[in-house]
């Protein structure tokens, strides 16, 4: 039996009705952090990567749900304004071709490998066999312009484009200067502006060719020169 000494309290052991221990609200916060900040709560937490995607497709369906809130006809709406874009752009990529920079000045009209113009007609005519029609119009194209270049009606000058020679052949071809033009344009189109040919734009340079081959140059310099020889000839 426990004994005390004359005026000591004795020592009691506890009962239910003392007033339970209690912690002050920043060591008991600052406990809990400790505590939830052990790996064995995150085993199963989403990665950043899966938590960022959940981010994105929440925004997007706030986006949404805004918008069609705000679309006549609701979600159902906007649907059908979302497609009736698509649409519009399918149908510009389908008539304007991909879009490309534009050079700020054209490229040389041949590559460093020198041909005749029977090489690149036979070139074309494969190319256009096998229905390669952006090939073919180029080629079709040079074939022209070497051609020319053969019968001496262009001076051969490295470098030249499809434009500059169109215009200086048009100089002596003059019934032709139009479509001559329009064959640069096409070889423009296809080269470097993204466009896409056809049969049809093909048919019209092969035409051209055989045209040119047929027709005769006016000689303008020697149109000039006679009136004037004769004149002198007269005065003397």
């Amino acid at each position: 039996m426990l004994r005390v000494g004359f005026g000591a309290a004795p020592l009691l052991p506890p009962t239910g009705d003392e007033p339970p221990v209690t912690i002050s609200r920043d060591p008991a916060r600052e406990a809990a952090e400790r505590e939830l900040s052990k790996p064995m709560y995150h085993e199963h937490d989403p990665s950043l990567l899966q938590r960022a995607l959940n981010s994105f497709w929440d925004w997007v369906d706030d986006l949404f749900s805004a918008a069609a809130g705000a679309t006549p006809g609701g979600g159902f709406g906007l649907l059908v304004i979302v497609l009736a874009v698509v649409l519009l752009g399918v149908a510009l990529w389908w008539r304007l071709g991909t879009p490309q920079r534009t050079p700020a000045s054209a490229p040389a009209l041949f590559d460093d490998r020198p041909r005749s113009a029977a090489e690149h007609r036979a070139a074309s005519e494969a190319d256009a066999a096998q229905a390669h029609w952006n090939q073919a119009v180029q080629e079709r194209m040079r074939a022209i312009v070497r051609a020319l270049e053969e019968r001496a009606l262009l001076d051969p000058r490295p470098g030249r484009t499809a434009d500059e020679a169109a215009a200086e052949a048009g100089r002596t071809l003059p019934a032709h200067t139009g479509r001559l033009r329009a064959a640069a344009h096409a070889f423009d189109d296809v080269t470097y502006g993204g466009r896409t040919a056809d049969e049809a734009a093909y048919l019209r340079l092969a035409e051209l060719d055989r045209d040119l081959e047929r027709t005769r140059p006016v000689l303008t310099s020697t149109a000039h020169t006679t009136p004037s020889s004769s004149h002198q000839g007269a005065a003397e």
